[in-house]
């Protein structure tokens, strides 16, 4: 058996001063190793206009590699430029999956456009970086990995890993849209692509997580490999009245020997939420990683990173 130690927060946009684009929010964090250093990449917010509509921008910090709580670097620019008028990520770019390839680094990301029946579309967009990961190039203005008749809105949630000389993008798809007090929330589930370079992708084109609520919402499918299983953290939720702490974000848990075929078991997920403070109400967008022969959660806790995110150490063995 596991468990993960809570040992803080790590960040909180609120102490992030003259940096208009980093006002509010530290979503989705995902972490870049270098030799003294951790970068950690996560997804920020300005101010919401006079409509109170917000747009998302990527940003990064960098931690001491062997004091993950001393900020070295906060990033002088967002990572990735919104798109142009009309293009799939007008409107943001989260959250942002990171891995190396070669000399160069790809970022995976969630481009949003505004809609009008519904708040938002989301596509997965890709972005290169030749300056060790300080500015991301886009490959296109469209995304790398789109709508078809099986997924018909919300690609989100990159996950980006190799295994097996191959590449795994682990996202969510949208399944419907539901009406909850007078406004439309999304269903999404968790699945997967593969792909031999990181550019071409073929779909498996199933949800891979079974549901255990009734229209749950699953997000952030992060896949580790020990001991002989992949081992998959993610987050759930309801999709009406989740905004709080009793229909809120959860981590699940799930193993499996070929990525294919999942067995769900939240109660060895690990990690709740605290009785108070800034993860009291939910935890949710896991970033699992190994640094230094010790294995690490990044998380998000209440209002889904409005107050930025914390780190988790795991105890025990994954099996």
């Amino acid at each position: 058996m596991f468990k993960w130690k809570i040992l803080g927060r790590i960040f909180n946009p609120a102490d992030v001063q003259n940096k208009f684009w980093l006002h509010e929010y530290a979503q989705a964090p995902a972490v870049l190793l270098f030799d003294k250093f951790v970068r950690v990449y996560f997804s920020c917010r300005p101010p919401a206009d006079q409509d109170g509509q917000y747009v998302s921008y990527s940003a990064f910090i960098d931690l001491n590699r062997y004091n993950l709580f001393e900020i070295l670097n906060i990033s002088a620019k967002p990572i990735l430029e919104l798109g142009d008028l009309g293009t799939f990520d007008e409107f943001g770019t989260y959250p942002v999956s990171i891995i190396r390839s070669g000399k160069e680094i790809f970022a995976y990301y969630g481009g949003w456009t505004r809609c009008e029946s519904v708040p938002f579309n989301v596509a997965i967009g890709l972005g290169i970086s030749s300056d060790d990961g300080i500015t991301f190039k886009k490959c296109g203005n469209g995304p790398v990995l789109s709508y078809t008749p099986d997924e018909p809105f919300i690609l989100s949630g990159p996950k980006i890993r190799r295994f097996n000389g191959l590449w795994q993008l682990w996202y969510i798809a949208g399944r419907k849209w539901i009406i909850a007090d007078g406004k439309p929330e999304p269903v999404y589930k968790i699945r997967l692509a593969i792909s031999r370079d990181g550019f071409r992708w073929e779909k498996v084109n199933r949800d891979l997580i079974a549901g255990k609520i009734e229209d749950e919402a699953q997000a952030s499918p992060d896949v580790i490999f020990q001991n002989g299983r992949y081992h998959m953290f993610f987050c759930y939720r309801y999709s009406s009245h989740y905004r709080g702490k009793d229909r809120g974000y959860r981590i699940g848990y799930a193993s499996s020997a070929d990525m294919l075929n999942w067995i769900r078991d939240d109660s060895r997920a690990g990690i709740d939420v605290s009785e108070d403070g800034w993860d009291s109400e939910m935890v949710s967008y896991p970033h699992v990683f190994e640094l230094d022969g010790h294995i690490y959660m990044l998380y998000l806790g209440n209002s889904v990173g409005r107050h930025g995110f914390g780190i988790a150490q795991l105890e025990g063995i994954l099996s």
